[in-house]
């Protein structure tokens, strides 16, 4: 990823640009926010560092940083000064306290890698799904998602999404046909509309993949409950797969806007009757900015698996 770094600390910029670059990302530094601002309406970067100071109005810095680029940014305040919740206020999408630790930096790339792979793959228009019993369609979902990252920009507002996926759909494609794969995820789609909350927004984001909005929470680990409860929910699926042989591996991910940070993990495994495997959490969640440690085999998202 292109990588901006904005300081006047010349021993800060030089010990970030020499690690990011070992982690294979083109770092540019600019010691003065003018020339940088210059710089962003010319070349679209992905990660900002930016230390406001001397600059004692953060919200104005980055609303500025925000209406010069060209695209949306992942940006990063740094300071000895400030703390998460004036940081997430001022618009940023997250904090890194100074001085610096270089052993964390991996983590924020992640989750800015993560957001935006997100809003690329939401995005994409390439393939639509409609809006059918209680799901909306992706192409409607993708605006109320920017809507969300916009006011989380604006007005520090928190939403969450909730990814659940058929991880092995191609498997069972290749195993059992199209059809049958197909019948799996409409049966997915069904009771997921069963167990969720009135409130809670769903769309389909992909034959093997929908997607939940969980907006304003009322306390921090709201999002982190609701995902547990779809993940013991999902457990008691029946009749998921009409093969008495076959079995479906799901997923229940849960992505902080505008953090990035995947905040829960669950992986299960159902056959026909019920679950063969319960849902079990690879993520760690301390409340801290940190990208899931875990390692993700399963690649059969329609693509990459990106978050």
């Amino acid at each position: 990823m292109k990588v901006l770094v904005v300081d006047r600390d010349e021993v800060t910029t030089q010990m970030l640009k020499s690690k990011l670059e070992a982690l294979g990302h083109n770092v540019i530094v600019e010691p003065s926010k003018n020339d940088a601002v210059v710089r962003l309406k010319q070349d679209p970067i992905s990660v900002i560092f930016i230390d406001p100071a001397p600059v004692s109005n953060t919200k104005l810095v980055v609303s500025t940083i925000r209406r010069s680029t060209p695209k949306y940014s992942y940006v990063v305040l740094m300071s000895k000064d400030i703390d998460s919740e004036t940081s997430v206020n001022a618009g940023a999408n997250d904090l890194l306290s100074k001085p610096v630790d270089s052993t964390i930096l991996q983590d924020y790339l992640d989750n800015a890698e993560r957001l935006m792979n997100l809003t690329e793959h939401l995005g994409d228009e390439s393939e639509d799904f409609p809006s059918a019993g209680g799901v909306i369609a992706k192409s409607a979902f993708n605006q109320l998602y920017l809507s969300a990252l916009e006011r989380a920009d604006r007005y520090a507002e928190k939403t969450s999404l909730l990814f659940i996926r058929i991880d092995n759909y191609d498997d069972l494609v290749n195993m059992d046909g199209r059809q049958a794969a197909a019948y799996s995820s409409a049966k997915l789609s069904q009771y997921l509309v069963r167990i969720r909350r009135q409130s809670d927004i769903i769309a389909q984001t992909g034959k093997n993949e929908y997607c939940l909005m969980l907006q304003r929470p009322r306390y921090d680990s709201e999002p982190l409950e609701a995902a547990k409860r779809f993940g013991e929910f999902l457990g008691k699926l029946e009749g998921i797969t009409e093969s008495d042989l076959s079995e479906v591996d799901l997923s229940v991910r849960l992505v902080d806007i505008a953090t990035g940070r995947r905040r829960a993990h669950y992986e299960l495994t159902l056959t026909k009757d019920g679950p063969k495997q319960t849902a079990q959490n690879l993520v760690e969640d301390s409340g801290d900015t940190s990208a899931d440690e875990s390692e993700d085999n399963n690649d059969d998202m329609s693509g990459a698996d990106i978050f």
